[in-house]
C-alpha cells in the first residue's frame, strides 16, 4: 500500500544551483526519485540505470525517478519496498504527483538510460535491457503515453528535466565521465545486494 510519509524516505534532498541553466536544481541519485510543482530543474545521471519523467501538461507539475531493477512480479518483499526497484519507484512517483495535483489520465513520459555500461560483468547488457523492458511494458498497461526517449546502446547520460513544462535535456557522456558512473552503479548493485541478504523476503536475480 503506497504511504506518503512513507515515499519521503526516498525523496531526493540534493538542491543546488545550476549556473548553465540558470535554475534552481535536484540531483536525483539512485533509488531517489523527485516530483514538484515549482519552476526548478531534476537532474540525474544514468548508465544502466533508467529514469522516467513523469508530468502533466495541464497542472504543471512533474518528476522524475532513478532505478535499478524492475522488480519480481508477485514478490512483495524488496522489490515493492524499495525505490531501487522499478515498480515501486513508479508507484511512489504517480502518487506524489496526483497529490500534486495531476490527473492519472493525463501524465505523459519520457524515458531515458538503460545503457550496457558495466563491461566487466559477463551479463550486464541484461541489466539495462530488463529496465527498458519493464518500464516501456509498465506505460503501456497504466496507458501513459510515452513522448520521446533515449535509451540502451554503451553511454551514459545526463538528463536534465523541467517538471512544470515537460522539457527535457538529454546529453550523452563522454568516456572520462563513464568511470564514475559504473562506479556509482556497482556502488547502488552493493547495497541493493546487501539490503536483500539483509531482509527475509524472496529471492531477487542480480545479472
Amino acid at each position: 500500500m503506497y504511504s506518503y510519509s512513507k515515499s519521503l524516505e526516498h525523496l531526493a534532498t540534493h538542491k543546488y544551483y545550476d549556473n548553465k541553466f540558470k535554475a534552481a536544481g535536484v540531483k536525483v541519485l539512485p533509488g531517489e526519485y523527485y516530483a514538484s510543482k515549482d519552476d526548478i530543474m531534476i537532474t540525474t545521471l544514468l548508465g544502466s540505470c533508467v529514469a522516467a519523467c513523469l508530468f502533466d501538461e495541464e497542472a504543471k507539475v512533474g518528476g522524475l525517478n532513478h532505478f535499478l531493477l524492475p522488480g519480481e512480479d508477485g514478490d512483495n518483499s524488496m522489490s515493492s519496498s524499495s525505490g531501487r526497484y522499478g515498480m515501486y519507484a513508479m508507484e511512489l512517483l504517480v502518487n506524489h504527483l496526483m497529490k500534486l495535483g495531476a490527473r492519472r489520465e493525463r501524465i505523459k513520459a519520457k524515458v531515458f538510460g538503460g545503457a550496457n555500461v558495466i563491461k566487466s560483468l559477463s551479463t550486464a547488457s541484461s541489466v539495462g535491457e530488463r529496465n527498458v523492458a519493464f518500464i516501456m511494458m509498465y506505460l503501456k498497461q497504466e496507458n501513459i503515453p510515452v513522448c520521446s526517449s533515449s535509451v540502451l546502446d554503451i553511454t551514459p547520460r545526463k538528463v536534465n528535466f523541467f517538471p512544470q513544462s515537460g522539457k527535457a535535456f538529454v546529453k550523452q557522456l563522454a568516456d572520462i565521465h563513464q568511470s564514475d558512473v559504473v562506479a556509482q552503479e556497482k556502488r547502488y548493485q552493493g547495497k541493493a545486494k546487501e539490503e536483500i541478504e539483509n531482509s527475509s523476503g524472496g529471492d531477487i536475480d542480480f545479472f
